[in-house]
């Protein structure tokens, strides 16, 4: 099978997008594993696939890989390249797209100044919606991790987000901790990792390892969890500017019960074929 890719990124976080409207496109998790792979196929952190709508209230359907083939709910970054994808490969023409992930609905908005905002939903903050083992709901949790506890905030963006606060970034242990926490048997679906330190009241930076993926040089709903948690705890004031590895994303939430706004760049790198 030869498939029609574009290799995209969100400030340096990189995707793999497949028209799957177009094309017929059925990748098994070998098939996954082998695109991703930075040495054997195209390489990125994730590939993404766009869909024929499931239901007429949206569409298109917008699907995510994470590099070791499984599939997950969210991706902010990859919501973004996904909307310039499909203006640019003419699948539609309107400036506002809804697509529907595993598990909710996003809505996508190219703006004047080709920045792209997302509309990522409702922020969720019960240890269910991660999931997260716990007996109640609570700000911060402390996690045993065996030699030390750290304490996170946990917050769902459609995927599971944990949020630590540092006081130094280049320093925080990303390669360790990240993973450990990821696989912590208290998230039952595995976590995403962000390591978060607060610049002044509209500014955070912060480092993501990412579930699937290891560390990344931005994580869209990353960025919105830190953000979220932040605010939560009344650390900074929104609009909230998140610098990561590969850029700043600017962050709009009114709170709790309200949806919450993304805005940030995509990228085309290139076009290309590949033969599965």
């Amino acid at each position: 099978m030869l498939m029609k890719f574009t290799k995209m990124h969100g400030l340096g976080n990189d995707f793999v997008v497949v028209d799957a409207v177009t094309q017929n496109i059925n990748l098994s998790t070998t098939a996954v594993r082998h695109i991703t792979d930075r040495h054997l196929g195209i390489g990125c952190d994730q590939l993404l696939i766009v869909e024929p709508p499931s239901s007429n209230d949206i569409d298109f359907n917008y699907r995510i890989f994470n590099s070791d083939g499984s599939e997950v709910e969210q991706c902010g970054n990859g919501a973004r390249c996904l909307a310039r994808f499909v203006r640019d490969r003419k699948l539609s023409g309107k400036t506002s797209i809804r697509v529907k992930t595993m598990n909710r609905i996003i809505c996508l908005t190219i703006n004047k100044d080709s920045t792209i905002a997302v509309d990522m939903g409702i922020p969720a903050l019960e240890p269910k919606d991660l999931p997260l083992q716990a007996n109640c709901r609570s700000e911060n949790y402390s996690i045993d991790l065996g030699d030390q506890s750290v304490t996170i905030a946990a917050v769902s963006m459609g995927n599971p987000h944990a949020v630590l606060f540092v006081d130094e970034l280049q320093s925080a242990p990303v390669s360790t901790i990240g993973p450990r926490l990821e696989k912590h048997p208290r998230f039952p679906k595995r976590v995403n990792v962000g390591f978060a330190k607060v610049v002044n009241r509209q500014h955070l930076k912060l480092r993501v390892h990412e579930r699937g993926a290891g560390e990344t040089r931005a994580c869209g709903s990353g960025a919105c969890a830190a953000a979220v948690a932040a605010i939560q705890q009344g650390l900074v004031d929104s609009p909230v500017t998140v610098g990561l590895t590969g850029g700043n994303l600017r962050i709009n939430w009114l709170g709790e019960g309200h949806s919450l706004i993304m805005t940030g760049p995509a990228i085309t790198s290139f076009h290309g074929q590949i033969k599965l």
